[in-house]
């Protein structure tokens, strides 16, 4: 079900994606209401599901998880979609996983510390004999509508 947002909840949203901790003070004074106003509005967005929850930004490579990629994943025609999403999401390198129509049949969405920890998660995930297929893509860089403040690469 779609909920109706007025402009000023998406500024709230707005100003909530640049930084989860503004406080509400702040908000209201961008947005032109009263805190008490804001924090109906942003309890609302809550109770309604439009705000899943809060998180905070890591720099992984400065925890030595710098390299970042996508791998296609392809399988035999009988896999069920419940299979697909099982093969990798056992592997903490494992950030993402998306299955989606057409060829290939998954995209997974890894993080690791280097070329040859990647190689070795590539090689596991070939070794499933549901994976008849893999293509991997190395992130250069990176940018997000809803991540505006990551850290360069």
């Amino acid at each position: 079900m779609d909920v109706e947002l007025d402009p000023t909840d998406h500024e709230i949203l707005a100003l909530l994606r640049q930084d989860a901790r503004r406080t509400l003070s702040d908000i209201a004074g961008r947005v032109s209401l009263s805190i008490a106003a804001v924090k109906r509005r942003i309890d609302r967005l809550q109770e309604s599901g439009v705000i899943l929850g809060y998180t905070v930004q890591v720099d992984h490579a400065k925890l030595g998880w710098g390299i970042e990629a996508f791998t296609e994943l392809r399988f035999a025609g009988t896999t069920n979609v419940a299979e697909i999403v099982q093969t990798t999401t056992a592997m903490p390198e494992t950030q993402a996983v998306f299955t989606i129509a057409g060829d290939p049949d998954a995209l997974i969405w890894l993080r690791v510390r280097d070329l040859a920890h990647l190689q070795e998660r590539i090689d596991e995930i070939r070794r499933s004999h549901r994976v008849t297929g893999t293509k991997t893509l190395i992130v250069l860089d990176a940018w997000s509508r809803d991540q505006q403040n990551w850290p360069s690469r």
